[in-house]
């Protein structure tokens, strides 16, 4: 049975004197005065469960959400929290577990913690925004915005990898089925080691011509592999056994994405074509990731997100974005869910140089009435017009630098160096987790300061 608290804390450890366990008991002490966080984590919990009362007594909202901020905080892998939880007293205490309980075991923690929406992680940032706010850490009169990128979990995407992931991927799913349904009469030949050869050619190769005939080779291979698959899934349509659906659907969307990596290598490599970033598969894994260039120089594979920050460094709003739309394009978004947060719009608004234009001017002056705006690169736009004086112009510019930290400390330190969960609902609640970490950890050390 799911529930919303521990109903009685049980026999705990001795306090201990270290930096660290003070943090923890201030962050524990944070989301007590915020249990409308518990209330929301346990909606996403119990939302396919029909009777909520009957059922093993499980991990509990609050474990839930303190597994989770444990995890991004340390940027520990699933295995590395479950030995954790049961290794350290601070962290047992944490996460109100007794001596006598024996702790989570890694696919319990992965499956409770991946259970909470990326919608349900705003709405609990967006109570802790909101604390911050009644304790006077944050009143979000000054913000600055920014952007950056987070990668998602891939190799680089060349055409000939993409192949052979292609390959080696439809054939492991078609041998998996022919084991689990030897009479169905489902045929597949491994051609994974050819294909990695094909591979591996291509990246060898001394020419042009030595590198299209490799990749012609990985072509006739990877049809073939499509051609096995499009075959079983027709034979598993027909077969009466219950899991059968599920291995459709899975082959069926490996198939599909085998067809866009051949007809974009085709396009690419023997008819000389550009292929549109938007027409891109990336990767068979993560097909969600976008095509992200950064100040033309380098090149990234993941998703761009979009920052506001207050002068207490919290992250006040996130915006994960699909494609790569400009900076320019953003602005009335991102003051909009200002006024969201807040009911009124901030007073001082500071910005990178990529968000500039007199449209976004008098839209922040004239429409919204936000006394002073600041780009950090005029881009022809002349300082009296955005705010007050130069003094607050450079003030303001100077105070806009400070998110770059935030975002660095954020990918040094509560993982968005690199998402490691798959899909893209998974993506938003990684980024999500991360920025409900880090805003725990900045109130806690205010409160220590």
């Amino acid at each position: 049975m799911r529930k919303k608290y521990k109903e009685q804390l049980p026999l705990m450890g001795c306090t201990i004197d270290h930096p660290h366990a003070a943090e923890m008991a201030l962050i524990d002490k944070i989301l007590g005065k915020t249990s409308t966080i518990y209330t929301l984590a346990l909606q996403d919990l119990t939302r396919e469960v029909e009777n909520k009362e009957a059922g093993a007594h499980g991990m509990s909202a609050e474990q839930v959400v303190k597994a989770a901020i444990l995890k991004q905080s340390q940027e520990f892998s699933y295995g590395e929290l479950a030995f954790h939880l049961v290794d350290s007293g601070c962290y047992r205490k944490f996460m109100k577990i007794g001596f006598a309980d024996k702790g989570f075991s890694a696919s319990a923690l992965c499956s409770n913690i991946k259970a909470l929406s990326p919608e349900t992680w705003e709405a609990i940032n967006r109570v802790i925004v909101g604390y911050a706010s009644e304790t006077k850490a944050e009143r979000g009169r000054t913000v600055r915005i920014d952007c950056t990128v987070v990668p998602s979990n891939i190799h680089k995407p060349f055409d000939s990898t993409l192949l052979w992931d292609s390959v080696r991927v439809l054939t492991r799913l078609l041998k998996h089925a022919e084991g689990l349904f030897p009479d169905a009469g489902i045929m597949v030949k491994d051609h994974t080691k050819r294909a990695k050869r094909r591979m591996l050619g291509v990246m060898n190769a001394k020419g042009k011509k030595a590198r299209e005939k490799q990749y012609r080779d990985l072509l006739l291979i990877t049809r073939k592999t499509v051609g096995y698959a499009e075959r079983a899934s027709r034979i598993l349509t027909k077969h009466p056994a219950a899991p059968v659906e599920q291995m459709v659907q899975e082959l069926s969307h490996y198939i599909g994405l085998t067809h866009k990596v051949i007809d974009q290598t085709q396009r690419r490599v023997f008819q000389g074509e550009s292929v549109p970033a938007s027409e891109k598969v990336v990767s068979i894994f993560e097909p969600h990731a976008d095509i992200i260039k950064k100040d033309n120089r380098d090149t990234y594979y993941g998703h761009k997100i979009c920052l506001t920050g207050g002068a207490s460094n919290l992250i006040l709003d996130c915006e994960v974005l699909k494609g790569n739309p400009a900076d320019v394009t953003l602005v009335g978004r991102m003051l909009e869910n200002q006024k969201m947060i807040y009911d009124r719009y901030p007073s001082k608004v500071s910005l990178d140089g990529g968000f500039a234009s007199e449209d976004n001017l008098e839209l922040a002056k004239g429409t919204m009435k936000i006394k002073d705006v600041c780009f950090a690169k005029k881009r022809g736009l002349k300082e009296e017009d955005m705010c007050k004086s130069s003094w607050v112009y450079k003030k303001l510019r100077n105070f806009r630098a400070g998110i770059e930290s935030g975002i660095s400390w954020l990918k040094r330190c509560f993982g968005l160096a690199r998402c490691t969960w798959k899909t893209f609902e998974s993506f938003k609640s990684y980024v999500w987790a991360s920025i409900v970490s880090a805003n725990l950890l900045t109130l806690a050390r205010k409160q220590t300061a």
